[in-house]
C-alpha cells in the first residue's frame, strides 16, 4: 500500500495535479523537502550538505510522541479468510483508531497497511491513546466473532522528528516506535521507550514495568505500560 504522504494526487480531468499550490505557486511542503533532499544528496561540499540538512530540520523539524500501532495476526486471518476479510478490518481500524487519537490530542499521519502512525505533542497523550485505542477494540470484540476481533500492539518513543504537511514522518523516534509496537510487543501490549517514558509527569498515575530489549542489534531501554483490560 503506498504511504499517503507518496499518494500519487489527480484533478478532475485525470491529469497529475501540479507541484504548487494553485494562486499562490508557492511549492508544496512535499515537493520542498524533496528538492531539499535532492540538493542535499547532490552536493559535494559537506560545509554545505550540513546547511542543507540545518534548513531541512529548521523548515521540518519538531519534537513529538510517536505512536504507532500494528494489528495483531492478520496474516494467519487473510489466509484463512481471504484479502477481503483483511481490507475489512484494516478500515474498522482507521475509523475506530482515528477519532481515539485526536481525543487525546494526537494526529493521525498515515496508515500503511494495518499499521498506524500518529503523533502527539506529548507521550502522556500518547500512552493514554494505546489504553483507550485497547480498551476500546477490547469493548468491541465482545460482541464479535473471533474471527472479526482487532487486536493491536503499541509502540511509543519521543524525540525529534522531521514531519512533512502531517502526512509522513521521519525519524529515529519513528523507527524505534515502529520497531516496538510491530516487532516486540503483543496483542494489547504497550511498549514505551524510556525518552518517552521520562516525559510521564509523577502525578499521571501511569504504571509500568522496565525492561531491556535488543532489536537489529541496537539496545532500546522501554517499558511495557500496566493497565486495566475493562475500565
Amino acid at each position: 500500500m503506498e504511504p499517503a504522504g507518496h499518494a500519487r494526487l489527480r484533478g478532475g480531468d485525470g491529469a497529475r495535479a501540479p507541484h504548487r499550490n494553485e494562486g499562490t505557486m508557492e511549492p508544496t511542503p512535499r515537493k520542498r523537502f524533496n528538492d531539499l533532499l535532492i540538493a542535499a544528496s547532490g552536493e559535494a561540499d559537506p560545509v554545505e550538505r550540513k546547511e542543507i540538512e540545518q534548513r531541512i530540520w529548521g523548515e521540518f523539524g519538531v519534537a513529538r510522541a510517536v505512536l504507532v500501532i500494528d494489528m495483531s495476526g492478520f496474516s494467519e486471518l487473510t489466509q484463512r479468510h481471504g484479502v477481503v476479510h483483511y481490507l475489512s478490518m484494516v478500515r474498522r481500524m482507521q475509523l475506530t483508531s482515528q477519532p481515539v487519537i485526536e481525543s487525546h490530542g494526537g494526529v493521525v499521519v498515515k496508515y500503511e497497511a494495518d499499521n498506524g502512525f500518529a503523533m502527539f505533542p506529548d507521550s502522556l497523550g500518547a500512552i493514554r491513546s494505546a489504553i483507550s485505542l485497547n480498551l476500546a477494540f477490547g469493548a468491541a470484540n465482545i460482541l464479535t466473532p473471533d474471527e472479526l476481533d482487532i487486536r493491536i500492539s503499541s509502540g511509543i518513543d519521543f524525540g525529534d522528528i522531521l514531519v512533512v504537511d502531517e502526512r509522513d514522518y521521519f525519524g529515529n523516534p519513528v523507527n524505534r516506535a515502529s520497531k516496538l509496537g510491530e516487532d516486540v510487543a503483543g496483542p494489547g501490549e504497550i511498549f514505551v521507550t524510556r525518552e518517552a517514558m521520562e516525559r510521564i509527569p509523577a502525578d499521571a498515575e501511569i504504571e509500568a514495568d522496565p525492561m531491556r530489549l535488543s532489536i537489529s542489534g541496537i539496545e532500546i531501554e522501554a517499558f511495557s505500560v500496566r493497565y486495566r483490560e475493562t475500565d
